[in-house]
């Protein structure tokens, strides 16, 4: 498709994901375990912008904006970052089953985690939190180990890194099962925060994740057009000037650090990076010029409406995030696995 009719066509998609963006925050933002009424979060929203008398109470006022808010924008933050890292890496190893977690990221977060929950003192002083911290750090030294494993066995290819990465996520896995043996009285902790979900503090976590979700969102969507001249092959891509070890470089960088940023914060919610970016080939077609940005506000999307169903259908009580993003997730995995069985041989 030429580039200036896949540019027409895009425009007004992105408007329309960006107008269902909107409308999904504000709506998450009217319902919560703490019934405030609609109308009058509604009338809030309106006071803060027209700068009329708020209609609520400063308790009212405090469970909106120090709760309730930073947390529907930490689960579209958390929700974009998974959904464009998935559909980088589908576009770096041109496999549709590839997600955040396919180079040990997960493995890697979950060993952070579980060492601060066993060995950190007590860190209420801490600027970060000490989970988050390790989190992030295991994240990113998950991906590390992938990446000089696969070099270090014939060099970077796709199939070497899969493999790479599946090595790694064992080992780190058990690593992981090794620390909590040393105090059983965490497993409870780590067990929870492996299961995904946004208890978020305030605007703390949204404050730690954004100096490295927006320059790694800005590379994926810079390298959205590199991605289609990968897929037609390397020979190809070469032929074109594009040299495509370096652009996978960069491509798995940025997502792998969008993913360990993510993480870090909202623990492992998995199936994001295979659903959102697999719904938005069904609606807009095959070019990672138009995957990569809807994918971005798709994910958002996403995620904050599965936070939403987590925290109000048992409400006061809350079903973990992951466990929402697994029901959806696995029967669609199932159907993505049957749609591409001829490509994955």
């Amino acid at each position: 498709m030429p580039a200036e009719r896949l540019t027409r066509l895009t425009a007004p998609r992105l408007v329309v994901a960006v107008l269902a963006l909107v409308v999904v925050l504000v709506a998450a933002i009217c319902v919560g375990a703490a019934d405030l009424g609609w109308h009058r979060v509604l009338a809030e929203l309106w006071a803060q912008v027209s700068g009329t008398t708020s209609p609520l109470d400063q308790r009212e006022a405090d469970i909106l904006w120090q709760l309730r808010v930073p947390r529907v924008v930490l689960a579209g933050l958390v929700g974009s970052a998974l959904a464009v890292a998935g559909a980088a890496y589908q576009g770096v190893f041109r496999n549709p089953l590839a997600d955040p977690y396919l180079l040990g990221a997960a493995a890697g977060a979950g060993l952070g985690a579980t060492v601060a929950v066993v060995f950190a003192p007590e860190a209420r002083t801490w600027i970060v939190g000490p989970i988050p911290l390790a989190a992030f750090v295991g994240a990113l030294a998950g991906v590390g180990l992938t990446w000089l494993l696969g070099r270090s066995a014939s060099g970077p290819g796709t199939a070497i890194l899969l493999l790479a990465g599946v090595a790694v996520a064992a080992f780190l896995t058990a690593v992981q099962t090794f620390v909590q043996q040393l105090d059983t009285n965490t497993i409870k902790q780590v067990y929870t925060w492996m299961l995904g979900g946004l208890n978020t503090s305030g605007w703390q976590d949204v404050l730690i994740t954004l100096p490295y979700l927006v320059p790694s969102v800005i590379v994926l969507c810079l390298c959205s057009r590199l991605l289609d001249v990968l897929a037609l092959g390397d020979d190809e891509a070469v032929s074109l000037g594009v040299r495509p070890g370096r652009v996978r470089l960069a491509v798995l960088g940025a997502a792998s650090l969008a993913t360990a940023a993510a993480v870090s914060v909202s623990g492992l919610i998995g199936f994001v990076g295979i659903v959102v970016p697999h719904l938005v080939r069904l609606l807009a077609g095959a070019s990672y010029r138009v995957i990569v940005p809807l994918s971005l506000i798709g994910g958002g999307i996403f995620l904050v409406i599965a936070d939403e169903i987590g925290r109000t259908v048992i409400a006061p009580a809350e079903l973990p995030l992951g466990v929402i993003t697994a029901f959806t997730g696995a029967p669609f995995f199932v159907l993505v696995l049957r749609r591409n069985r001829g490509k994955l041989r």
